[in-house]
């Protein structure tokens, strides 16, 4: 992560925020070897847990080299899970809807994203994923770099498991 993701300098997040350090993920997760990293701290954090669950996946475009990188590692490893994205608007033509993807109704979720800030973006993908009917069960990040996603997930009853905190790469939250 630190070699491939994290840019310093002058940055204004998502959020609206100033920050002088910024994490592009997707430079560590879109690689070979940096999905296998992310698979490896995966299964590290989540153990025997990753076999109560179906799928993995959350809000396009954030979850995706993730969700779709972590699912096809595991495959190899013997754990089966199906990915899906949550896109950001409805579709209109051939399979409507958000979900994107081998989701199923009644599938138990890991709830994915590349990097969060205030935690946003899994909640909007928790609330696609309830109205297909399937139940979020955990959620997950690369790296948590706000500190305060762990207080939403526990707000909805998920577990929250981020792989990597600011902390871990140095740096305060929210900085």
């Amino acid at each position: 992560m630190l070699e491939h993701s994290v840019k310093t300098g002058e940055f204004v997040l998502k959020s609206g925020a100033f920050s002088s350090w910024f994490l592009d993920t997707k430079q560590t997760a879109c690689r070979a070897d940096g999905i296998i990293a992310v698979t490896d701290a995966v299964i590290e954090v989540f153990g025997d847990d990753l076999r109560t669950i179906d799928a993995i996946g959350g809000l396009t475009l954030g979850a995706d080299p993730m969700a779709y990188g972590v699912a096809a590692v595991l495959g190899t490893r013997g754990i089966d899970l199906r990915s899906f994205s949550v896109r950001k608007e409805a579709k209109q033509g051939g399979v409507t809807g958000r979900i994107a993807g081998a989701l199923r109704p009644g599938d138990r979720v890991l709830v994915t994203e590349d990097t969060t800030t205030r935690g946003t973006s899994l909640i909007e993908a928790v609330d696609q994923i309830e109205a297909f009917g399937a139940e979020p069960i955990f959620m997950s990040v690369i790296v948590d770099r706000g500190g305060t996603c762990a207080d939403m997930a526990n707000q909805r009853g998920i577990d929250y498991r981020p792989l990597l905190v600011a902390p871990d790469l140095g740096y305060d939250y929210g900085t």
